[in-house]
């Protein structure tokens, strides 16, 4: 097994800034561009590993938050890391915890505009310091002190291939003096978690965070000051926009900006429409709960647009899933049996359909390396 890490870049498209390359890890290589499955928990929701391992997702993406609450990242490292422990041996990459905890205090851009996160704020995060984020367990209500040291500490436990910077996740609505504060305050963590890392490498990768919201300026300041630092990949985050214009207004400015001999990720986002949208402008890899969340609500990804299989129409369709896919829900499966198993809210039914939308999603990222490859793109 390779000990190192490292990116590879095979072609650059001639007709935009699209590439095909290959990230080199311990556990794997990971084709680029392609799709990182989110399991938060150590799996992806309905499915087991060995069926994920099938289906060919070459990278997982998992939830430094949830795993150190429950089961705990010590019982994971007693267990041999995250890869024993959950039956995988392909790559995985995990997050800091940072965009959990600060979740629970802002809430999402739609919880903002709708006035709804601070209700969370003062039920679970209780203190926001240089130190760290001091906040409650949902699971137990035990206080947790999350820092980038603890953070990085937990991540070592994990032993996932790829890890990311602690970081602060400011609200869609701070602007001025506020946003540049809480820049400021991400970049002295996301140094201390670098070196944090540096203490004990471990044949494992850390990728900086890219922040300054939509802000050009601020987005150029954290380009220069983390791309000056040793970091071996860069992840793009914090509040990318409220719609998809903003977000490709500000990817088109900070892709440009980041070193082209490493990888890059686009955290968070992942749907079928901001993929068409972004793998152009260079962006490496992209995880999104996206296919698997589509999937438990019956909604089948396929060539020829969303098809959501609950409707009446196919109540009595013998055809499979989508005609001319491989996977093995496609083989074996028709689109009536699987509206029936829905109407009849057989748990299975959730299992079928991630199996089909995972596939999809594994394939789709093929074909864009492959239009790549040929200057389509």
């Amino acid at each position: 097994m390779p000990s190192s890490f490292s990116f590879e870049l095979i072609h650059t498209s001639k007709k935009s800034r699209a590439r095909v390359g290959r990230i080199h890890t311990p556990h794997g290589v990971i084709d680029t561009p392609n799709f990182v499955g989110v399991g938060t928990n150590g799996t992806l929701k309905s499915l087991d590993n060995a069926t994920v391992h099938n289906i060919g997702l070459q990278l997982m993406f998992c939830n430094t938050y949830h795993l150190m609450l429950q089961p705990g990242t010590e019982t994971v490292k007693k267990a041999g890391g995250l890869h024993s422990f959950i039956r995988r041996s392909l790559p995985i990459i995990t997050d800091s915890g940072g965009f959990q905890v600060f979740s629970l205090a802002y809430g999402s851009v739609a919880d903002e505009l709708k006035s709804r996160g601070k209700k969370k704020q003062e039920k679970l995060v209780l203190k926001i310091t240089e130190e760290g984020v001091l906040f409650r367990s949902y699971r137990d209500g035990k206080k947790v002190l999350l820092t980038p040291e603890t953070s990085i500490q937990a991540q070592k436990d994990l032993g996932a291939d790829i890890m990311i910077c602690f970081d602060e996740l400011p609200p869609y609505h701070i602007a001025g003096k506020d946003l540049k504060s809480s820049l400021d305050r991400t970049h002295r963590w996301e140094e201390r978690s670098l070196n944090a890392h540096l203490q004990n490498p471990s044949s494992q990768a850390l990728y900086a965070v890219i922040h300054g919201g939509i802000n050009p300026d601020l987005r150029k300041a954290s380009c220069d000051f983390l791309t000056a630092l040793p970091y071996d990949g860069y992840a793009i985050g914090g509040s990318i926009g409220k719609n998809k214009q903003e977000m490709i207004e500000m990817l088109t400015l900070t892709l440009p900006r980041l070193p082209l001999e490493k990888p890059n990720h686009l955290l968070g986002v992942g749907d079928l429409e901001s993929l068409k949208l972004c793998v152009p402008l260079g962006i490496d890899t992209f995880d999104s709960s996206y296919p698997t969340k589509a999937a438990r609500h019956g909604v089948l990804l396929t060539k020829q647009g969303p098809l959501n299989i609950t409707k009446s129409c196919y109540a009595q369709d013998t055809g499979s899933l989508e005609e001319g896919c491989s996977c093995s829900a496609c083989k074996e499966y028709s689109r009536g049996y699987l509206h029936h198993l829905f109407k009849a809210k057989e748990l299975v039914s959730m299992t079928i359909a991630t199996i089909h939308n995972l596939h999809f999603m594994v394939e789709e990222m093929a074909r864009y390396r492959e239009k790549i490859l040929r200057d389509e793109i």
